[in-house]
């Protein structure tokens, strides 16, 4: 079953005193990157989100993971006086009004101005407890991450699965056609000779006419692409029905599939096989852009 690299996943949950909101969402990328933003006082908690995705069974795609907390000890940060420094630093600025006689009192805005008359003040956080609220959002939040994966993968499953059908007909299509573009060379070229040496009264060597149509027909045969095509469907097929995690293994599998197109278009000369080339082209394209989206 497919799973899209392409998804969207958001639970908020009040945990304790907090309200804790998960958000995440994915695009396509050729590896798992995981971009996690969180209030300061859990960036301890950054190092463990990528791994429990990976536990989960991502390991493809480019995801932001966004998490908000509001509440009690949201910010896990307190405010102290620093007492020391404030005496001094009060004192300072009375000997500067007296010494030069400067108008106006020293308020309360005036000291506060100057940031080192505080301390801010982080308690060392409790990082088990910590993970275990957070996880508890969060293993909802992926939870509908990965539905909404799924279902978007069981939807791309579906359209490739349709166009591979196209594929195999059009193969078809071209089959039958090559063979008939063989008799059809060996008609001609009889027809033609006939009416060259008609005129002359000269019999018609038939093991020439069977050599030349022999040439030909080894010239322009699919036979080997058309195997292997078959053999490459067959694959797809099983790639289907395997469950894991096969884009890159897609994506290769049908660079082979166009290469084997590629020959038989250059191989072959009627017009409807190049019509049918083109289609088969035209589809393959549009099965690559799907396989884009899948893990």
């Amino acid at each position: 079953m497919f799973k899209s690299m392409t998804a969207f996943g958001r639970f908020k949950d009040v945990v304790g005193n907090r309200e804790i909101t998960v958000e995440i969402k994915s695009v396509n990328s050729r590896y798992f990157e995981c971009q996690t933003r969180l209030p300061r006082a859990y960036s301890h908690l950054e190092q463990r989100i990528k791994p429990y995705f990976i536990s989960r069974g991502v390991s493809r795609g480019k995801t932001e993971v966004n998490v908000t907390v509001n509440g009690e000890c949201a910010d896990r940060e307190d405010i102290e006086l620093n007492r020391t420094f404030a005496e001094k630093y009060i004192s300072v600025l009375r000997q500067l009004k007296n010494e030069f006689s400067l108008s106006g009192e020293i308020s309360v805005s005036d000291v506060a101005k100057n940031q080192d008359v505080f301390l801010f003040v982080k308690p060392e956080p409790d990082e088990e407890n910590d993970w275990n609220d957070l996880l508890s959002v969060l293993s909802v939040a992926v939870d509908k991450f990965l539905d909404s994966r799924k279902q978007e993968g069981e939807r791309i499953e579906l359209d490739i699965s349709e166009k591979l059908k196209n594929l195999r007909q059009i193969e078809n299509n071209i089959k039958s056609l090559s063979y008939s573009e063989i008799e059809g060379y060996r008609k001609t070229l009889e027809d033609k000779i006939k009416a060259v040496l008609a005129d002359n009264s000269i019999t018609v060597d038939e093991s020439r006419i069977l050599t030349e149509c022999a040439i030909f027909a080894d010239r322009v045969s699919v036979d080997e692409e058309l195997v292997r095509l078959e053999s490459h469907f067959c694959a797809f097929e099983d790639f289907l029905l395997s469950g894991e995690p096969v884009g890159r293994s897609l994506d290769f599998l049908l660079q082979e599939i166009n290469r084997e197109i590629n020959t038989i278009g250059s191989k072959c000369s009627n017009a409807e096989i190049s019509h049918l080339v083109v289609e088969f082209k035209t589809e393959t394209e549009k099965i690559r852009e799907q396989i884009q989206n899948i893990e």
